[in-house]
């Protein structure tokens, strides 16, 4: 058991019950592999109905960097590179996949994590503006999260926005869903995954950080822009021999609605950490909707608060402040949650 309370990350659980029962159910199943058994392709019909799109070619990959350096190399042509937040997941925390496959990441400011729509627009027509345009990178895809690194979301009218600058350039849109169900879980949220099959090229919804013990479903509302995506996947050494363990995994997320509920617990202990936090005088870096948590600690009160709890350090804030991250999860419990605002 663990010693100390752990807000560090919200991928260090299992899985929900349902996967473990299931996980049992099927141990000793022998079906086809790389996800063309039975129960995978239930997960893809289960999917597609909830994201509205019968048409989708949905894919099991086993995790967050994988997904994106696969996704971000079958979306560009060689000479391409992908606009982001310079906060962004592929940009700070993935040691360089995405340019180790020969794509540069354009960096772009951001707000709280996100990307304003007409930053990628103006670096867009600065770029063939440029008469040297072609001695350049050429920026072929515009990469967002949701929720952001800083737990932010898009709005439905911005995903609009981003939709009508890829359609005037050219470019894709891809979206990194790692912690997506906490966004759908969120009361501040109108974005839903019909509304990402509508507006994305492609997107993946997180299992990792949302419930499974591993895995991300991609999805792509029309094959034809990716028209050998399971090829592509093996070419990256990112197919799963057995991928019924990636498949039992989402078709339990995605049985009665589950992920679009499972988000709920993390949401509602986040607000309460906030609550009390605000309360007893804790100085909060900035607000979110999601299930991150992101605050201003003294140093020397980080050092009694390390003795009882896990944290992710986030950045110095000076010299005798740290902005320190927690974040809860899918599991999280009203005694979890109580015990860490005890602790502080």
């Amino acid at each position: 058991m663990n010693e100390k309370l752990n807000f560090g990350s919200d991928y260090t659980r299992g899985a929900h019950p349902a996967i473990m029962q299931r996980m049992l159910e099927t141990n000793m199943m022998q079906t086809a592999g790389y996800g063309l058994d039975e129960i995978s392709e239930s997960a893809r019909r289960r999917i597609r109905e909830a994201c509205g799109c019968e048409q989708a070619a949905v894919e099991f990959l086993v995790g967050g960097t994988q997904t994106n350096a696969v996704m971000i190399d079958a979306l560009l042509k060689t000479y391409q590179g992908v606009l982001a937040a310079e906060t962004g997941h592929i940009s700070t925390h993935e040691a360089g996949a995405i340019e180790a496959g020969g794509h540069k990441v354009l960096t772009l400011p951001h707000r709280f994590g996100k990307l304003a729509p007409e930053s990628a627009e103006k670096y867009l027509a600065d770029y063939y503006n440029d008469a040297n345009h072609d001695h350049m990178v050429m920026p072929g895809m515009i990469y967002l999260s949701h929720p952001t690194e800083y737990g932010t979301l898009y709005s439905k009218a911005e995903l609009a926005a981003f939709r009508e600058i890829c359609d005037k350039y050219g470019i894709s849109l891809y979206v990194d869903g790692a912690r997506l169900a906490y966004a759908l879980a969120s009361p501040e949220s109108d974005v839903t995954l019909r509304d990402l099959a509508k507006y994305c090229d492609a997107f993946y919804i997180g299992g990792t950080k949302c419930g499974a013990l591993f895995g991300e479903a991609v999805v792509v509302p029309d094959p034809k822009k990716i028209p050998h995506l399971f090829t592509i996947i093996k070419q990256h050494g990112a197919l799963l021999a057995k991928g019924r363990l990636l498949g039992i995994q989402f078709d339990e997320l995605f049985r009665d609605g589950l992920y679009e509920r499972i988000g709920e617990p993390a949401i509602r202990a986040a607000e309460s950490i906030k609550k009390a936090l605000r309360e007893k005088g804790y100085r909060l870096y900035f607000d979110n909707p999601t299930n991150q948590i992101f605050y201003v600690m003294e140093n020397e009160v980080l050092k009694k608060l390390e003795e009882k709890v896990e944290y992710s350090f986030w950045e110095k804030y000076d010299d005798d402040h740290t902005v320190i991250r927690f974040a809860t999860d899918w599991g999280t419990t009203e005694e979890e949650t109580r015990a860490l605002i005890d602790a502080l």
